[in-house]
């Protein structure tokens, strides 16, 4: 766990409910105290302090009938209101919903968090999705189109360094993870003005994606479509869909401007 000692006013007892919170994910769920310490790399004894005060603030709870600690969902209040006090999903709305509602696949808003991209908002399709990936999912970006599209935004010596920092493992049989081939697909979407990926995340699972800009031209966001392989190829979707998302990534843009 990071720590700031040499900062006065770091205080490290937030970094460690912090800690505790993020410790669980999907595939913790649940978990002991001695889990958590683990995972946090606290004292049992900092680790047992901590999930207290957490669970007498109410993020932390015990499950019923196994008694492990497990969050609660007065969690979703901290990250709710990041989203509801957000300009840019406010701005973006219509315009995903639109976006969904002419492409008939689902439609979404990232943000880039460190090497990843997070889901900000989204409008889902009627129709049968392979993969479900809910507001607040991080998604690596060296795999995914939104990724692609916000770094495409950048010069490609920031690119590399960001790729080269976090590792890159392979999520299916056809993720690409070396630098050099994801620098090209980068270049791709600076050409044609979207990234794509073809089930490099999860199998089943493409993606077409834009980057959304503000007044300075900088990158701010990613919108993206999620079309699956059972509705689409890789040429139609690119053919049909990605002039909607470049479309829907400038009326943001637009938006912001104002």
């Amino acid at each position: 766990m990071p720590s700031a000692l040499a900062d006065p006013l770091f205080n490290q007892s937030l970094e460690k409910g912090l800690a505790v919170l993020r410790a669980f994910d999907a595939a913790h769920r649940t978990l002991t105290l001695g889990e958590l310490a683990e995972l946090t790399g606290m004292s049992k004894g900092s680790a047992q302090r901590t999930v207290h005060t957490l669970q007498v603030l109410g993020y932390v709870g015990k499950h019923p009938q196994t008694r492990r600690f497990q969050l609660k969902p007065k969690v979703i209040d901290i990250g709710f209101n990041y989203l509801a006090a957000h300009p840019l999903i406010r701005a973006a709305h219509p315009y995903l919903s639109q976006l969904a509602q002419s492409s008939g696949e689902t439609a979404s808003l990232t943000e880039a968090v460190d090497t990843d991209m997070v889901y900000i908002a989204q409008f889902l399709t009627t129709q049968h999705i392979p993969v479900l990936t809910p507001v607040g999912m991080r998604i690596p970006m060296y795999c995914t189109s939104s990724g692609r599209a916000w770094l495409s935004t950048l010069p490609d010596t920031q690119v590399r360094s960001l790729l080269s920092s976090a590792p890159r493992p392979a999520r299916t049989p056809n993720t690409l993870t070396s630098v050099s081939a994801i620098l090209e697909r980068v270049a791709l979407c600076r050409k044609s003005g979207y990234a794509t990926n073809s089930e490099e995340l999860f199998l089943g699972d493409m993606g077409i994606a834009a980057p959304v800009l503000d007044n300075q031209g900088q990158a701010v966001a990613a919108v993206h479509l999620s079309p699956p392989t059972s509705r689409w190829t890789m040429d139609d979707a690119q053919a049909k869909l990605a002039p909607l998302v470049i479309e829907c990534a400038r009326a943001i843009s637009q938006a912001l401007a104002y």
